[in-house]
Order: C-alpha cells, then structure tokens, then sequence
C-alpha cells in the first residue's frame, strides 16, 4: 500500500511538472506569433506626418496632421479612431496597432498590438525620415547621402 501511494505521489508529480513546462512553452510561442511584421518610414512634414509603408499594410501613404499631445491611432488598415479601441486589445482584429503623437521634444509612439515596444520616442533630423516596425526603431536616413555643407 505504501509502495502505490509513492508511485501515484509520484506520477501526479511527473503529470504536473509535464504539464507546467509545456504550458510555458506554449506562452513563448504565442508571445512570438502576436509580434507581425511590418516596416513604416515616418516622415515630419509642415503640415504634421507623412507615413510610408513598405510592407506588413493594406496601406501605402497616409499623411495627416496633429496638434501637441494629440494621439493618432494606426493599425495595418490605415488610420483609426481612438474611440474605437476596446479596452481588450485581444479582441483588435488588426495584426499591429500603435498610437503617434507630437510631444515638446519630437514625436512618441505607443504599441498596442503587434510590437515589442510599448513606447517609443524620437526626433527627426532635418530633412529626414525615420523608419520603424515591430521591434522599435530601425534606421534614421537623410534625404541626401551626403552632406552639401
């Protein structure tokens, strides 16, 4: 009788190691496969932002303006309101969402599906674009590849 409670205490114990690894697994993969790829070069214009993306939208261009501390909500469809945002970011049928808005310094971004990043802040140089995808920020390039002055 001792000999099977051991054995069972035992087995319980192996069924619950098995069990608590693979759903660890299953977590990391999942956490891998919310993250899409796209890639946006995001450019300041006089008028407020102008965004290209060069894969992972059903979108090409969008430009639009902002005022201080405005957020814009985009997702691979194009623009969004922010309104329409649930609360359980689960349920956006979106690959990727994030949120742009002008600050005192330059620009922030904030993930809200699809991106590693939660938030992210950057300035332009002049003349120049800056280009981001689901990791952060990727490449800061000029207009120019060389310096005139």
């Amino acid at each position: 009788m001792k000999i099977f409670k051991k054995s069972l205490i035992s087995s319980l114990l192996l069924l619950l190691f098995l069990v608590s690894a693979s759903t660890s697994l299953i977590a990391q993969k999942k956490k891998n496969d919310d993250l899409k790829n796209f890639k946006i070069t995001v450019e300041q214009t006089q008028n407020g932002i102008k965004m290209h993306s060069v894969e992972g939208s059903a979108w090409i261009d969008l430009q639009f303006g902002l005022n201080k501390d405005q957020r814009q909500a985009i997702d691979q469809f194009g623009m969004t309101e922010m309104a329409k945002i649930p609360a359980d970011k689960s349920s956006i049928e979106a690959n990727y969402l994030f949120t742009i808005a002008n600050t005192k310094t330059g620009f922030s971004l904030r993930g809200l599906k699809g991106t590693t990043w939660k938030d992210l802040s950057f300035t332009f140089p002049k003349n120049g674009k800056v280009t981001i995808h689901q990791f952060g920020v990727t490449t800061v390039t000029s207009r120019f590849p060389f310096n005139l002055f």
